[in-house]
């Protein structure tokens, strides 16, 4: 792309709100009526940070903005303003019945036509387009619903048409930011500056895939951020937490390597391995820090769990009759935190052990399904599970009283009467056998240091997609690599690295793979 600048990395620490474009004007009304912040400021506030994203981003050249009629287009109407001020040659096009002599100008001549005058002449659209470094969408915005009118469309199929890089004002245009369905004509986006939060539309497919690398500017709302556990001075490995790891049938000796390393990486203190005596040999070897534990030990067993100040189970375990019975003797020890993963979900939908909300009725739970063991859960159809990830994930977390991380693209967290969190760092690179099995240990390990499970669900996602970015490894990335890289994701300080150095700036991240 023409005057790109590429970024140096994603960075967003801790959670991030991604309120839905409904909330999002709620948001907007109570900072006007309740803390204050008059409507035009939001507005100056919204369209500078823009501005100044496009120049941290772009060469100096010209900028084209698309206008539309709503705050949307009073936005760009601010960033092409502000443009013009810092020396940068602007115009823009009105996609809307809206004054070409807007308060919001402040008396600058800023060269503006109407799209009307384009009508019909793909050509002069294509012409005024590619003359920009950057073409900027303020066509719609997060209150718009249902398709784009035609007068919409029209420009939007002019912008897609081009080879001119397209930044989007808080949500690309066509997209609905509640869900991220486009029921119609989308911008296809290369950045999207979102105003206050990332947009929860811009976080779910197909809006996810549309919306390029997604900047989050403060223009005057609060933002929140969830803390990592930190260890004291004067501590040591039992106060840090003891996680016990459930994994592994005879020949699975692998799930409980990945699960128990990941534990160690996410800071748990002393992890131990109760697995079939099968693999004692191979998880000693993989594991030396690990104490094994012979699953088929009663005793030994309940001894491990009675002092576990988190408990994993699932990964590898079979849904035999041995790993029925393990999953009993396990959900019948004092009631740490769990996280419930692979077969034991399969398991709990089969009504072992009482079911999950009869488990969930007696300690805190984590459970961390794909939409394949959602399907078995819930009773639903995995593909409609997939395509309301949000609202599947809250039914389970509402119906059985516990914490629900759903897997997949994007992975959710969902707790009950608590706001959903949705994941911005993972990628389709962690699609490999394996990487279920280090985020159990993740989030184990999370729990054993005292985090709640839905908090522990949300930083286990974090770190491991913080993790995989820092591999660098593409598609070649394999589970292992996730566990090396873990040290470096948790030791990161303050809210990362992005090369736009704009104060306002609260995240900064490209989500669209």
């Amino acid at each position: 792309m023409r005057g790109w600048r590429p970024p140096l990395r994603p960075f967003a620490r801790g959670a991030v709100l991604a309120p839905t474009g409904t909330e999002s004007a709620a948001f907007d009304r109570h900072a006007i009526e309740t803390v204050g912040v008059p409507q035009p400021v939001l507005m100056e506030n919204a369209g500078r940070a823009a501005a100044q994203v496009v120049a941290r981003l772009f060469h100096v050249g010209p900028v084209v903005g698309l206008v539309g009629a709503g705050n949307n287009g009073g936005d760009a109407l601010v960033l092409l303003r502000s443009l013009a001020a810092w020396g940068w040659p602007v115009r823009g096009v009105l996609v809307a019945d809206r004054s070409d002599g807007d308060d919001l100008l402040h008396g600058w001549d800023i060269p503006l036509i109407r799209d009307t005058h384009l009508e019909g002449d793909e050509r002069a659209w294509g012409t005024l387009l590619e003359s920009g470094v950057v073409v900027v969408d303020g066509i719609l915005g997060t209150g718009v619903r249902g398709a784009p009118r035609e007068r919409q469309a029209r420009a939007i199929r002019a912008l897609n048409a081009a080879s001119a890089p397209v930044l989007a004002i808080d949500i690309p245009s066509g997209v609905d930011g509640d869900t991220g369905a486009t029921p119609g004509e989308a911008v296809r986006a290369d950045v999207t500056v979102a105003f206050g939060a990332p947009k929860l539309g811009t976080l779910l497919h197909p809006g996810r895939g549309l919306t390029g690398r997604l900047v989050a500017v403060e223009i005057g709302s609060a933002r929140a951020q969830a803390l990592l556990p930190r260890r004291g001075t004067d501590t040591h490995k039992n106060a840090v937490g003891r996680v016990v790891v459930v994994a592994g049938a005879p020949g699975m000796a692998g799930a409980a390597v990945m699960a128990a390393r990941a534990a160690f990486r996410a800071g748990a203190g002393l992890v131990q391995v109760a697995s079939s005596p099968a693999n004692r040999e191979i998880v000693q070897t993989a594991v030396p820090e690990a104490i094994f534990v012979d699953a088929d030990d009663p005793p030994a067993l309940a001894a491990a769990l009675t002092d576990a100040s988190a408990v994993a189970v699932g990964p590898g375990l079979g849904t035999g009759a041995w790993g029925r019975e393990l999953l009993e003797r396990a959900l019948a020890s004092p009631p740490a935190p769990l996280v419930a993963d692979a077969d034991a979900l399969n398991l709990l939908a089969e009504g072992q052990a009482g079911g999950l909300a009869a488990v969930s009725g007696q300690r805190p739970v984590l459970v961390t399904p794909h939409p394949g063991e959602m399907s078995r859960l819930t009773g639903r159809a995995a593909a409609d599970v997939a395509a309301d990830r949000p609202g599947s994930a809250t039914a389970v977390a509402e119906e059985h009283g516990c914490s629900v991380l759903l897997k997949g693209a994007p992975s959710v967290v969902a707790s009950p009467g608590q706001r959903i969190l949705v994941d911005a760092l993972g990628s389709s690179d962690l699609a490999v056998a394996g990487m279920g099995d280090v985020l159990t240990g993740v989030c184990s390990g999370l729990l054993a240091q005292g985090l709640p499970p839905r908090e522990a669900g949300a930083v286990g996602l974090y770190l491991t997609g913080r993790a995989a970015v820092l591999a660098g490894r593409g598609r070649a990335l394999t589970p292992p690599d996730v566990v090396r890289w873990l040290p470096e994701a948790l030791e990161e300080r303050g809210d990362g690295e992005s090369d736009l150095h704009i104060a306002p700036v609260i995240f900064d991240h490209d989500p669209a793979r």
